[in-house]
């Protein structure tokens, strides 16, 4: 029996992707088909390094089966990663590298956003995605103390680029590689708003498919100049559970939905603590609010964060959980909170039509 390329093309629009629940041909996923009688290739794109890997042999077998189904013989599934972005529009390319941008973002301070940020970072790199991690919580650099001592401090190149720093093979900026550890910044909106647009525009990311951004709490200038300067794919919500969390995380949220910024998630951290030694559990901060408030806004739930020492523990000691402790519970938990962002990106991309850079008019 004969199979076309038409037939095959056809079964696969009717082959629906487990990760992003569409189908292969509308979300441009098949990059090519080749068929020699009744022995078939299909070559697909998978969008992210973080697509769980038993989705990609679950992908695989709706394939096999839908190509056997209209009389293939043998399926061959080729999988590569091709990490799905939208080119910038030319009033947001300052920024020039980074495929998909990434925020964390927190109402209020203190919920272990930073934490979040620098964990999901060096998650999608484990994943084997090329990552950058943008401090741009001005008033209050973590950053840098939080990766320890970095493996390539930040430089200025010959044309005065600045060269980021490195640390666990991700590339880092902060002001806290600037000034004095014990010195204040205290600077008015438009300095911090120019500060930005250094980080993004003379930094010399390189190509990365990720750039993450820890921003600072609330809904202030640094939040408002990122969604100006450059197009954010999507941000992470980090929450406690208790009441007065989750009404500043409504407030950042609105924020978010005016500047016309997608909320990709939400995280609960600080979510319940268990006794290593007895193994009893209690909710300090109370439980929940993180789910449900993902429920109210229509949002997905990325997950749960317990209190845990050793994340703790790795953040001030420069070694965060993931890097620390990588077959631990906790850097599961923040490997598929970084998935889980990843194919929300992933999937919004997809889902628009392919768009192209503008070109410049020359006069």
């Amino acid at each position: 029996m004969t199979i076309t390329e038409a037939q095959v093309r056809e079964a696969l629009t009717k082959v629906i992707d487990p990760a992003l629940e569409h189908d292969l041909v509308s979300y441009r996923m098949v990059r090519g088909i080749e068929v020699a009688g009744d022995d078939v290739l299909v070559k697909i794109d998978i969008p992210t390094h973080a697509y769980p890997e038993a989705l990609r042999r679950e992908q695989g077998k709706r394939i096999e089966s839908a190509l056997k189904a209209i009389g293939a013989r043998n399926v061959t599934v080729m999988q590569e990663v091709e990490t799905a972005f939208l080119p910038a529009p030319s009033d947001k390319a300052v920024l020039k590298g980074p495929k998909n941008v990434i925020a964390v973002a927190a109402g209020k301070g203190g919920v272990g956003k930073s934490t979040v940020a620098v964990n999901v970072a060096l998650a999608l790199a484990r994943h084997g995605a090329k990552v950058g991690l943008l401090d741009a919580d001005v008033f209050g650099p973590s950053i840098p103390t939080m990766l320890g001592p970095p493996t390539k401090p930040p430089t200025a190149a010959d044309n005065k680029q600045i060269i980021p720093a490195e640390h666990h093979g991700i590339k880092v900026i902060s002001v806290g590689f600037f000034v004095d550890k014990g010195e204040a910044v205290v600077w008015r909106g438009p300095m911090v708003h120019r500060l930005l647009q250094q980080f993004l525009g003379d930094v010399e990311w390189g190509d990365l498919d990720y750039l993450i951004c820890d921003l600072p709490p609330g809904t202030g200038d640094v939040q408002l100049s990122l969604s100006q300067l450059i197009p954010i794919a999507g941000s992470i919500m980090v929450t406690t559970p208790q009441e007065v969390s989750i009404v500043d995380v409504v407030k950042g949220i609105a924020m978010f939905e005016k500047v016309e910024i997608p909320i990709l998630g939400i995280v609960e951290n600080m979510s319940y603590y268990t006794c290593p030694a007895c193994g009893h559990h209690d909710e300090i901060f109370s439980h929940g609010g993180g789910k449900r408030l993902a429920q109210e806004v229509g949002a997905a739930f990325f997950g749960e964060i317990p209190i845990d020492t050793r994340i703790r523990f790795g953040g001030d000691a420069g070694i965060p959980v993931v890097i620390a402790a990588p077959d631990s519970e906790n850097a599961r938990r923040f490997m598929d909170i970084a998935s889980a962002a990843a194919l929300k990106v992933a999937g919004a991309v997809l889902s628009k039509p392919k768009r192209s850079p503008r070109l410049a008019v020359i006069k």
